[in-house]
């Protein structure tokens, strides 16, 4: 979704059957952690969601009056006011482990503390404590038979945020889904819902006959599966569920390339998801989590201002976005499709200060947390969410011109205007980004880089314009208000491919961001000149222009060859919301981090983290449309409504 200072990653729904109740809410007198789950109890499992242990009462037990519930009620209150919410948070830090056969995992307790896992043994739990490394990795399991793993892949997206849109618009057709980060974001046919594959073709018949372009069935026979294999004080347990406690953070080393080692607070638990592997997953308190991002999104020796303004936007954005991997059973991840999550080897003391000093802050818009959406560096203009994203507006996610001068009017010079968009591009000073290295740039990306890149984009969706063999323009259609490119277009030998906002950057490597114009790239061929003795004669009064004008070639001049496309824009990364960049200027002018945030987010509210604040509310419910595949609805089960860096340097 977005590139970091420290990530430099982006260089390189679940629905059930129940209806959700209409937002995540705070109640009073329940615990913290039910706060974002919906009301329906099937939304609340797939999410992972604590159980009501201990609520119901027991045998024997005398039960509370209800003057002695009230005053406890009241006494949680004023507890609840006086400390800040401070909820664990499940984090995916190790995804799909085990996708690799060489893959290891490498835990290791602080000098003086223990590892304690615990895990299920037959029916019966089972605890291993040791002061040892414990090693963790696959073995490729041969399966009896080949097995078939199919699902119907609706649509295929770059982000989190459009594949969300796409999920609501397929409900709206009556089809029940649920959202899935297989490497890409997809957004899948219910598995428990289309459940045969005489349902996933019915489905696939209906969609093709009312004219989609995306879904497609994935098929893979698998011959072998990875299993979980943990070395325990020299002994080997095979396990697909893991708890593993320890009293002090904990050292993961991970034997990937882009993952080395990391400390983690909390606890971890190795689980299965949905693509046969295995996640790690870190579960920590909110406070702890945030000393594991601050640092590492807004980059070492930022303004104090900076980092408060970073501190209460991380916050937000994990709060609101709890229901990102629930179909892994976790909540986020901890990469650029998130927010950066590193763990506490590196927490830095001015974060951790800005953090207690914004403790329990969160950013609103009319009691409900804001989408708490940021980037690097915006290029000198934010992007409304919808120039990035399919998707509602955000009222305080709007286009700002990010220079505390009066330096450009959008009102008057709309940057969808594209002899304006140039000129502003050409614009280099008197913006806050002005000076890193990302706010202006020229990318020229050669013709076989670009074909290729376009071609692994069109095969992951299995488009039938993959077989093209030559591009030969590419032409910006529609651009927003704001800049952004809204449609572009890529003429190749086979037909026209046409991409839309940032799946753009999906397709393309070249463009940092979709504020850009793109050009090609011509090689002129050396012209072929006859050999002569001298020059030729200028009769007296002809100038020898003159003469030179007259002449005739030799022979004709060879056609220019189309050799790439250069790409000429501003900014790293989506462009939403604040930029990182931009807030090291404003802090260095002496703003604070609420005035940062103003100027980013109009409109809205830094409160305190309270019971009352809604987290999330999600579309209202769809209805399902008449053609949802009549046939197949007729064999589906009754009881079911047949229905995805690190810090510039100055210059």
């Amino acid at each position: 979704m977005r590139r970091s200072f420290q990530s430099n990653l982006a260089n390189s729904l679940t629905s059930s059957s129940h209806q959700p109740s209409p937002e995540f809410r705070g109640s009073p007198g329940l615990p913290f952690e039910l706060r974002w789950i919906f009301q329906a109890g099937g939304f609340a499992a797939a999410l992972g969601a604590i159980c009501w242990v201990g609520l119901a009462a027991q045998p024997g037990m005398a039960q509370a009056s209800s003057t002695e519930m009230a005053q406890s009620e009241v006494a949680q209150s004023e507890v609840a006011q006086a400390q800040p919410l401070n909820p664990p948070l499940d984090i995916g830090v190790v995804q799909r482990f085990g996708s690799d056969s060489k893959d290891e995992i490498v835990l290791k307790p602080a000098p003086g503390d223990s590892l304690t896992l615990t895990f299920q043994e037959g029916e019966q739990p089972r605890t291993l404590t040791t002061t040892s490394d414990v090693k963790v990795d696959v073995v490729m399991q041969p399966v009896p038979q080949p097995q078939v793993s199919e699902r119907v892949v609706l649509s295929t997206h770059r982000s989190f945020e459009s594949a969300e849109d796409s999920a609501d618009r397929w409900k709206q057709q009556g089809i029940q889904v649920e959202l899935a980060q297989p490497r890409q974001w997809q957004v899948w046919a219910k598995r428990d819902i289309y459940s045969s594959p005489l349902l996933r073709r019915l489905l696939m018949q209906n969609l093709q006959a009312h004219g989609s372009r995306t879904a497609f069935i994935d098929t893979q026979i698998q011959r072998q599966e990875p299993k979980a294999t943990l070395t325990v004080n020299g002994n080997r347990f095979q396990e697909d569920e893991v708890a593993i406690a320890t009293n002090q953070p904990v050292s993961v080393t991970f034997n990937r390339e882009d993952y080395g080692t990391k400390v983690y607070g909390g606890s971890l638990k190795l689980q299965p998801n949905a693509y046969g592997t295995y996640t790690l997953v870190n579960q920590v308190p909110l406070e702890t989590y945030l000393r594991g991002v601050v640092p590492h999104e807004i980059g070492p020796g930022a303004p104090t201002a900076a980092i408060e303004a970073q501190a209460v936007l991380a916050r937000t954005y994990v709060l609101r976005n709890l229901r990102r991997f629930a179909i892994d059973n976790y909540q986020l991840c901890a990469d650029t499709q998130c927010q950066v999550y590193w763990g506490l080897a590196d927490a830095d003391p001015e974060a951790d200060r800005a953090i207690a000093a914004t403790r329990g802050q969160v950013l609103t818009y009319q009691n409900e947390l804001v989408d708490a959406l940021y980037s690097s560096t915006t290029g000198g203009v934010t992007a409304r969410f919808s120039d990035v994203w399919n998707g509602s507006d955000r009222p305080y996610l709007q286009p700002v011109v990010d220079s505390v001068q009066n330096i450009w009017d959008l009102s008057n010079r709309s940057l969808s205007d594209e002899q304006n968009f140039r000129a502003f591009i050409a614009q280099k000073t008197g913006f806050n980004e002005a000076g890193w290295d990302m706010f202006r740039w020229r990318v020229v990306s050669p013709l076989a880089d670009v074909s290729r890149e376009l071609r692994a984009y069109l095969e992951s969706k299995q488009n039938p314009l993959a077989n093209f063999t030559q591009v030969q323009d590419i032409k910006v259609l529609e651009r927003s208000p704001g800049g952004r490119v809204q449609k572009l277009s890529i003429t190749t030998d086979r037909g026209i491919v046409e991409l839309e906002k940032d799946e753009i950057l999906r397709a393309l490597y070249a463009p940092n961001s979709t504020l850009f114009y793109v050009e090609p790239v011509y090689e002129q061929p050396t012209a072929k000149v006859s050999p002569q003795a001298s020059p030729p004669a200028v009769a007296q009064g002809e100038s020898l222009a003159a003469t030179t004008k007259t002449a005739k070639p030799t022979q004709p001049i060879a056609a220019a060859v189309l050799k790439g496309f250069a790409f000429t824009g501003g900014g790293l990364g989506h462009g939403v919301g604040m930029s990182q960049t931009g807030s090291y200027r404003l802090g260095e002018l002496g703003w604070s981090g609420s005035r940062i945030l103003s100027f980013y987010y109009p409109g809205t509210q830094l409160q305190p983290l309270t019971d009352a604040i809604v987290f999330w509310q999600p579309n209202p419910a769809p209805t399902a449309q008449a053609w949802a595949t009549p046939a197949a609805k007729a064999i589906a089960p009754k009881k079911s409504a047949f229905l995805k860096t690190v810090k510039p340097a100055k210059n």
